[in-house]
């Protein structure tokens, strides 16, 4: 009987453009490919714990469900923590669909990034309680607290490696798949009014709308404050965001240089803000999209690594 050769897949890091991920898994599935090693990084870890414990269908309809005011529902505004976002809201909504449960007992290995915050090491975080982890590999610097975690502060996996393609190799993986969001850079710029800005300055276009002190907004005085700007230019929440995304994308290009990935899928998402959660049908079809043109290269690579594993093929 033929092995089958061993695939990872390396789900990578931006924000709300993460439910692309949700169509690169959909792809695969319907493709009949189900990788033996995932690997996730920020909202990628969120994605892949979900489709290892069977949540993907739950995870997918609440994405869907979103809307401009569910998405600042979620957002429990703290000045005194290490970020400007509590998160409290956004990890009971994980706890309420996955419990308990432990990275080591999901349906197949799984590692989630994290950063160090006070060495700057990466961790791979391969035990211990499922929704703990996704949060420390989301903690975005400044935006949410750091994660006390293993006995260290944890932060963003994506300051270190933010599309764990090393991981997947260090795990055995003999065909490895890279999922990269940050890869789109023309769809990045909007043209307007003759100054060129990077898409996702702002959480949301209504936010420019609202909110003076006691005017009874659905949000209020300081969330206007964090999230609003001056026509023309980026808010200081969307300056942070942004500037955390630009630090991500060099050096995703600098590790994807050094470790390259047998196939590499880059959804054409960069016309969509990195807080834009509201927009996940269309995230997820175009992750959908993205791994449809990518799977003649993957169905190649799974067939030449078959040669090998099997004994055949040629050699030098």
């Amino acid at each position: 009987m033929k092995s089958k050769p061993s695939l990872g897949l390396a789900l990578g890091a931006g924000v709300a453009r993460g439910w692309a991920h949700i169509g690169i898994l959909r792809s695969l599935k319907r493709a009949g490919i189900e990788p033996d090693i995932v690997a996730g990084t920020s909202i990628g870890s969120v994605v892949a714990g979900c489709h290892l414990t069977g949540k993907l269908d739950d995870l997918e309809k609440w994405a869907r469900s979103l809307t401009t005011w569910r998405v600042i529902s979620y957002l429990d505004f703290r000045v005194s923590s290490g970020g400007i976002i509590g998160g409290g809201k956004l990890k009971q909504e994980l706890r309420n669909n996955l419990g308990q449960t432990r990275i080591e007992d999901v349906s197949k290995p799984l590692r989630l990034m994290a950063t160090d915050l006070t060495t700057g090491h990466e961790v791979w975080l391969r035990e211990g309680d499922l929704v703990d982890a996704m949060a420390a590999s989301y903690a975005l610097p400044g935006i949410f607290p750091p994660v006390a975690l293993q006995d260290r502060w944890l932060v963003d996996g994506a300051l270190v490696n933010p599309i764990p393609v090393s991981v997947c190799r260090a795990l055995g993986a003999q065909v490895i798949i890279a999922c990269n969001l940050g890869a789109d850079m023309i769809g990045r710029t909007q043209i307007g009014n003759s100054v060129p800005r990077a898409a996702g300055f702002d959480l949301l276009d209504e936010l420019d709308k609202g909110a003076t002190p006691g005017s009874g907004s659905r949000m209020d005085w300081l969330t206007k404050r964090i999230f609003g700007r001056p026509a023309g230019s980026p808010s200081m929440f969307g300056t942070m965001v942004s500037a955390l995304a630009i630090v991500q994308d060099r050096i995703a290009r600098s590790r994807l240089a050094g470790e390259p990935p047998d196939v590499h899928v880059t959804p054409r998402v960069g016309h969509i803000g990195m807080l834009e959660f509201q927009r996940a049908s269309e995230l997820i079809d175009l992750g959908e999209a993205a791994m449809e043109a990518a799977m003649p290269e993957l169905k190649d690579a799974l067939a030449i690594a078959s040669l090998h594993v099997n004994g055949g093929g040629l050699r030098t």
